[in-house]
């Protein structure tokens, strides 16, 4: 019989699992939920009535009515596009069975193992009028004049770092759900005469939905909230950037307030249009199976190149901006030229003496390491009381712990500044407490989800039987249950420290001064530098890179298949 959370305490005979939890969603209540409850009473009341004219300014004054505009087409843009190139990729990759198939699936995942903040420094020495690209398509003879790859602010050069980063994680979405798809349904229709695009558009599609609509919400609404990247190309007309722009005077100017309910509610329509459509349609399966190596069909002749050219292609465009951000760390001064004339690792050098970068990968350090260990704690309670106990309230829990996957990080900095801006955790004075909470709320979801796998993976018989013989819940955990899901609490760490180190929204926001700057902020400073800010805010992402490539690469080999879902909102 399962052992009842309700008398037993894993930290404790004398906690109550029950008020663990409501501890923990009091926590998610003050950190999450009231800033966001703030920000709407502050753009809804003024000189204490309710009023709608911040909104009615919002939508009359043309820059900011242009910057929602930009906005919402930039996501659209970025979802689309996203779409288009995963759906392809995931069909080759899931359907047929080539050469090195594993090896051209795994470079498909690269482009997630570096921000498009940190990209964006070295595509915009490459897509520059006299940058790389545009050299070297004048040498071979395309173009007489360089054309103007930044032009419109730089949307599209916005939308095609974002794409590339973003792409993965719709990959990862729709390989799943075709993976899942039972193939005896597509030989059913092929045996009753279907085929080609009519099987696509009647069988696989419509099956393809849930990953499709997972894949779009979580690319949608983070495009629509990005901040780094727009930043580092100067594309100022969007929401983010107004915001950003709004925070140091948010006491003087409350029409950020308005503008963060707008990214609030149109990212909660999406969120809950794109759920409603898969809610509102049937897509059980009878039975459900993966996709075996031996039903894949084998690629060969013109087909089987036509598809290495397109993957191959595929990688290569996607690892230019990795490509072009080592290039300009190890250059020294690389100008009107294809490829740096000189090579230097001197800016490496640099990172690590210079006071700035050497401040800030202390601070990232300290506060990826708390906000871990902080998200360790939380994730083996919540994953916990998910997978064993009975309590009614755990489905809120669950819902609660995974909001912030689709609340943004800007949102939740707005929030901070706004909320807290007088008294103990005020950033004006020292950041630190809210970087580390904001840090702990982004990343949280990662550990319980890989932790909840483990426990999944992990029969409770192991811990009924060690209860049965006289052991306390506390020793049956340490002893029992922790070692058999040791892995799962470790790739777990790696994720959430390895994207705290890396975190853009919160830090750019409530790292309001030098001293408490943490990576991310010391990268966006640096590169306003005209001498060698590029080339040290370079070589600090590369090293970034490296983090997280590591990460991902380690979570990977312990979760398998389950990497997908820890993305998925």
């Amino acid at each position: 019989m399962l052992f009842s959370w309700e008398n037993n305490c894993v930290f404790g005979n004398f906690m109550k699992m029950r008020l663990v939890l409501y501890a923990i969603l009091g926590f998610f209540a003050i950190f999450l939920f009231y800033p966001i409850i703030f920000i709407f009473l502050k753009a809804f009341f003024y000189n204490g009535r309710i009023s709608f004219s911040f909104f009615q300014y919002m939508f009359t004054n043309s820059v900011l009515r242009e910057c929602i505009t930009n906005s919402f087409f930039l996501a659209v843009v970025v979802t689309f596009f996203t779409a288009f190139l995963s759906l392809p990729l995931a069909f080759i990759t899931t359907k047929f069975d080539f050469k090195a198939k594993a090896f051209f699936s795994g470079l498909l995942l690269l482009p997630m193992i570096m921000p498009p903040f940190v990209g964006a420094i070295g595509m915009r020495q490459m897509l520059a009028r006299f940058g790389s690209i545009n050299l070297l398509l004048m040498k071979i003879g395309l173009i007489n004049q360089p054309l103007d790859f930044l032009a419109g602010g730089g949307f599209w050069a916005v939308v095609f770092m974002e794409v590339l980063h973003l792409y993965p994680l719709m990959f990862l979405n729709l390989s799943a759900s075709m993976a899942n798809i039972d193939p005896s349904l597509e030989e059913q229709a092929q045996n009753l005469g279907a085929n080609g695009w009519k099987m696509l558009k009647t069988i696989t599609f419509p099956l393809l939905m849930p990953g499709l609509f997972a894949g779009a919400s979580i690319v949608f609404i983070w495009s629509f909230t990005d901040l780094g990247t727009p930043l580092i190309f100067e594309y100022t007309r969007l929401v983010p950037v107004q915001i950003f722009n709004m925070v140091t005077d948010i006491g003087e100017n409350p029409m950020g307030y308005a503008l963060v309910v707008v990214v609030v509610l149109l990212t909660l329509i999406f969120f809950l249009f794109s759920k409603f459509l898969v809610g509102s349609k049937n897509y059980e399966m009878l039975s459900k199976g993966q996709v075996a190596a031996s039903s894949a069909k084998k690629l060969k002749g013109i087909n089987g190149f036509l598809c290495y050219v397109f993957l191959v292609s595929m990688i290569f465009i996607s690892l230019l901006p990795h490509l072009s951000v080592f290039l300009t760390s190890i250059s020294d001064n690389w100008f009107m030229s294809i490829l740096p004339k000189t090579l230097t690792a001197k800016y490496y050098g640099m990172v690590f003496s210079h006071p700035l970068t050497v401040l800030s990968i202390k601070n990232s350090i300290f506060l990826s390491t708390v906000a871990t260990i902080l998200d360790v704690i939380l994730g083996l309670l919540i994953a916990y009381i998910l997978a064993r106990s009975t309590l009614k309230e755990k489905s809120i829990l669950d819902v609660v712990t995974m909001l912030p996957l689709a609340i943004p990080g800007l949102i939740l900095a707005f929030g901070y500044v706004a909320c807290f801006s007088s008294g103990p955790l005020d950033v004006r004075n020292n950041p630190f407490p809210l970087l580390v909470i904001a840090y702990t709320i982004r990343r949280v979801p990662y550990v319980v989800r890989s932790v909840y796998a483990g426990f999944q993976q992990t029969s409770v018989a192991f811990e009924e039987a060690s209860l049965n013989l006289g052991a306390s819940v506390s020793y049956t955990f340490l002893k029992i249950t922790s070692p058999l899901i040791a892995a799962n609490i470790i790739a777990g760490a790696i994720l959430s420290f390895s994207f705290a180190m890396l975190e853009v929204s919160d830090s750019l926001i409530l790292a309001m001064k030098e001293q408490f700057y943490p990576i991310t902020k010391a990268i966006y400073v640096l590169v306003g530098r005209i001498s060698d800010g590029s080339y040290m805010a370079s070589a600090l992402g590369v090293l970034g890179m490296l983090l997280l490539a590591f990460s991902l690469f380690f979570a990977n080999k312990i979760l398998g298949k389950k990497m997908g879902q820890i993305f998925r909102i």
